[in-house]
């Protein structure tokens, strides 16, 4: 028989309750105390610098705090298991600051919420992982792009519908990966934009009746912009969403290029070799080079799909408001997704950056294959002076001839062409062999190719320096946004350390 005395035993009376505990607050305790703890003592000191600042605290007072915050042990709290006393990390941390500092020391929360102040620490995590995340892709970057200049003259086949479809380099394959990777990049900046804005001062919900100074502890932070809405600032969720959305992108345009890696190493594609570092063997087929690296990255990849999708699926269908659903519970998806960016992506940086590519089979398999057969319809026509559609279904007889006569691209004369023009036109066009043999080469197709985003070498060579440029322009502000927070948080340490060498009497800081 059911028996709510014998839960109540189990789990006690008051909160927390043992479930409760077990389910929600020890997991989230151990996510908070590994990222949150240095977020939040850099919230506390901004925060405290500015109620000095707008002389809602003497300097005597912060000084008290200083104390309490100064000689919080932060490796016993990295230590520490969630034992129930106190609600979370939050609550422990006030509870050690006031040891010291006395019952001064809860002045500190004067003019914000739990609320305001959490969506800052999680903005401030996830804006130092997305540096980190978008530079990994930005080393990834770098190296592609040297492996396109290497391979910039090496003729391949392209593909579309998974069919051979016309010659090209595997640069120009390359280079397309690149530009994903670059609007991926743009995304994430987009992501980062959005996400580092200060929601300090909206408090709950309704701002606060004390004058605090929002700017001010933005700037400390290095936040560039307030979250001019109060209730935004609380309760909007979008900017998780467009992290996720851009974690998500990332993730399925790499999977793709991972999954054609996987198909041309191969034995029968054998166009490209990954290096020993990052394949393995059977158990026992000693002949197997099994290509893990790839599958892992692909791997990860759907798995980064999943935390950026598992998300947006809490997002949905949230109140527009503070709640659970968009901090504790969510945010470890998040940065468990970066995380896996900059884990993926450093190691496809080394596994394409140490690629074997089979030029010689690749080069013959395009002089072999009929991907050139464009180009010929196209001579045929400045050649011929015929319309286009007829020199494209000449073009097109002389496969159905060469494949039905068991011939390949290379057989390819003038006399069969006049064979398929008599089929088409009821005449011969009587070309000359050098301009069916020209045409029919696939070096040639490549180099006329030489328009915006071409496959020729020397478009190729263009569009090189200029991601070179963007790349080295990218690397530049990546790194003085990194020193600029990382500016911010030394100042506010160099700010606060003054307080506890003075008294009383001293000018605010």
């Amino acid at each position: 028989m059911y028996n709510m005395d014998t839960i109540f035993e189990k789990e006690g009376r008051k909160f927390p309750g043992a479930t409760y505990s077990e389910v929600v607050l020890a997991p989230a305790y151990e996510h908070a105390k590994q990222s949150l703890l240095e977020p939040m003592l850099a919230v506390h000191k901004a925060h405290l610098i500015m109620l000095v600042k707008q002389g809602l605290l003497q300097v005597g007072e912060a000084s008290q705090i200083m104390k309490g915050i100064s000689a919080l042990d932060k490796e016993a709290l990295l230590q520490s298991t969630y034992d129930g006393q106190h609600e979370d990390l939050f609550f422990l941390v006030e509870s050690q600051i006031m040891n010291v500092a006395g019952e001064v020391g809860g002045s500190l929360h004067l003019g914000r919420s739990r609320n305001d102040m959490g969506v800052a620490m999680y903005r401030m995590v996830l804006r130092d992982k997305i540096l980190v995340a978008t530079r990994a892709l930005l080393c990834f970057q770098e190296t592609l792009l040297k492996v396109i200049d290497t391979y910039k003259e090496t003729i391949v086949l392209g593909h579309t519908h998974t069919q051979q479809a016309q010659p090209m380099t595997f640069s120009h394959y390359l280079l397309g990966m690149y530009d994903v990777v670059d609007r991926d990049l743009i995304r994430l900046k987009a992501a980062y934009d959005t996400c580092n804005a200060s929601p300090l001062g909206a408090a709950a919900l309704t701002t606060t009746g004390f004058p605090i100074d929002r700017k001010t502890v933005a700037e400390l932070l290095g936040f560039p912009k307030i979250i001019k809405s109060a209730y935004d600032s609380i309760g909007g969720a979008d900017y998780l969403g467009e992290i996720a959305t851009a974690i998500q992108l990332t993730f399925i345009n790499i999977g793709r290029f991972a999954q054609d890696l996987l198909l041309w190493s191969s034995q029968e594609f054998s166009a490209i070799r990954v290096a020993d570092p990052y394949v393995q063997t059977s158990s026992i087929m000693p002949q197997k080079r099994n290509p893990v690296s790839l599958e892992h990255i692909r791997a990860l990849s759907s798995s980064g799909i999943g935390n950026a999708q598992t998300v947006l699926q809490m997002l949905h269908n949230t109140p527009y408001g503070d709640i659970n659903d968009t901090e504790d519970d969510l945010q470890p998806y998040l940065w468990k997704g970066l995380h896996l960016i900059d884990q993926v992506f450093r190691l496809t940086k080394v596994v394409v950056g140490t690629l074997e590519v089979n030029e010689a089979l690749l080069k013959r398999r395009a002089q072999e294959s009929f991907a050139t057969i464009t180009e010929l319809a196209d001579t045929l026509f400045r050649e011929a002076n015929i319309p286009f559609r007829t020199s494209h279904s000449i073009a097109s007889q002389v496969v159905k001839i060469a494949f039905a006569r068991g011939l390949n691209a290379t057989h390819v004369t003038s006399a069969l062409v006049d064979e398929a023009a008599k089929a088409v036109v009821g005449v011969p066009l009587n070309l000359p062999e050098e301009v069916i043999l020209t045409a029919m080469d696939p070096e040639h197709f490549v180099k006329i190719r030489s328009l915006p985003g071409g496959p020729a070498p020397e478009e190729m060579k263009r569009a090189i320096v200029e991601r070179e440029a963007r790349l080295q322009s990218y690397l530049s502000l990546h790194q003085t946004e990194v020193s600029r927070i990382t500016a911010c948080m030394e100042k506010l340490d160099q700010l606060t350390s003054q307080w506890g060498k003075t008294d009383e009497d001293n000018q605010p800081i």
